[in-house]
């Protein structure tokens, strides 16, 4: 196991204490949460599914309208909320931790716990930054290449892979779409677990978040880049592979939150 250190969360007077990691930290996270998947994944699989329809759902409106230029910005942009969709895969490994009955009919137990109103105030700030995203997306994309949809998929791609305002809205779109990822990392990588874990309000486990990635920079990006290389391989073909692929990444995100937090040095997250 890697040894960390504790590290005062200079963000907040009111933030838990966070710690160092190493890369090691991020294997056994990855390790756990596969244990756990494989532990608890039976019919915790459908909900994994809901996921994957978004995908399609997204895709299925953006190709067939003249929203099509957003459909990389919305289909990429789904992951900004895949911290949402793992809330019930954070209780369920809280509750297989405390030695908990843990199987799909506590997936929505995360409704019960003291700061479910902190949940709502996070999840509804995701949700914000998502569509900040889009409205983003749309902006740049009116910028370079003018007002207007594509006549069609192929004469969109062509332009998109042939020009120079097609690489210029490559190259810009993803350097902004990376910033807006970072962002959505930096407020949700502890914030949501410790939510489900803790009687704490949104902007203490918020802080304790940014604190932690903070204290962690260079490793949450490679987390970061971890979870989306996860979420690529699971988008091919048709988003079927995030069946899995959310479920490992939801219970191996908790492990790397208490990898991350002292939860033993701060009052409220302990039973």
């Amino acid at each position: 196991m890697a040894v960390t250190h504790t590290v005062p969360a200079a963000s907040s007077a009111r933030a838990a204490p966070v710690r160092t990691i190493t890369r090691q930290d991020l294997r056994i996270s990855l390790r756990d949460g596969w244990a756990d998947f494989m532990t608890m994944r039976g019919d915790l699989i459908f909900l994994g599914l809901l996921y994957p329809l978004i995908g399609v759902v997204a895709a299925t409106v953006t190709l067939g309208g003249t929203l099509l230029p957003l459909f990389f910005p919305i289909a990429a942009g789904i992951s900004l909320l895949g911290p949402i969709v793992a809330i019930g895969f954070y209780e369920l490994a809280r509750r297989r931790e405390d030695g908990l009955e843990s199987d799909w009919s506590h997936f929505f137990d995360v409704r019960k716990r003291p700061s479910a109103e902190g949940i709502g105030v996070v999840a509804a700030l995701l949700v914000t930054i998502f569509l900040l995203w889009v409205a983003a997306a749309a902006i740049l994309y009116v910028g370079l290449w003018g007002i207007g949809a594509p006549e069609s998929v192929g004469a969109f791609l062509t332009r998109l892979f042939t020009t120079p305002e097609g690489w210029g809205l490559i190259v810009v779109g993803n350097l902004v779409g990376l910033a807006f990822a970072a962002l959505v990392l930096a407020v949700s990588v502890v914030s949501l677990p410790m939510l489900v874990d803790c009687e704490v309000d949104a902007s203490t486990a918020i802080a304790t978040s940014v604190a932690a990635f903070k204290a962690n920079t260079g490793l949450m990006m490679r987390w970061g880049f971890i979870v989306a290389a996860l979420l690529v391989a699971g988008s091919i073909p048709l988003f079927i592979g995030l069946a899995a692929v959310l479920p490992w990444l939801g219970y191996s995100t908790w492990h790397l939150y208490t990898r991350l937090v002292d939860r033993d040095a701060f009052p409220h997250c302990q039973d």
